[in-house]
């Protein structure tokens, strides 16, 4: 009763759509860290990349 429905234009679907490609696409090239062994790691040098595309 209480739904609301939102309208998702063509062109908002298909920016999404090409953000998830190249943020898989980066994550086969700079695979994210492994939280656990970053923290145990203690100096061990960091991925300077800036973190997600967002």
């Amino acid at each position: 009763m209480g739904e609301v429905i939102r309208f998702v234009s063509k062109s908002e679907r298909e920016r999404e759509r090409l953000i998830r490609e190249a943020r898989a696409i980066y994550d086969s090239i700079f695979p994210p860290a492994d939280p656990a062994s970053e923290q145990s790691g203690g100096a061990t040098a960091r991925r300077g990349d800036g973190g997600n595309l967002a």
